[in-house]
């Protein structure tokens, strides 16, 4: 399973909010949404991600071994 728990710390270490990602990089709610519940999303999202936050894609996401 992918986990986006590393994404609210990198964004908490950067002091960025999910509203400053709304607002001033038109990251939409539902984006936010999916993130929140561990749904896929798409390579290009990620790489906005990574570019916005300065950071890897280790820094967003983490793969969780569920066996």
């Amino acid at each position: 399973m992918i986990s986006y728990a590393p994404l609210y710390r990198t964004m908490k270490e950067k002091g960025i909010t999910t509203y400053k990602l709304i607002k001033d990089y038109n990251i939409s709610r539902s984006l936010l949404d999916r993130l929140k519940h561990n749904k896929p999303i798409s390579t290009v999202t990620l790489n906005d991600l990574c570019t916005i936050l300065r950071c890897r894609v280790e820094d967003v996401l983490e793969f969780i071994d569920e066996q």
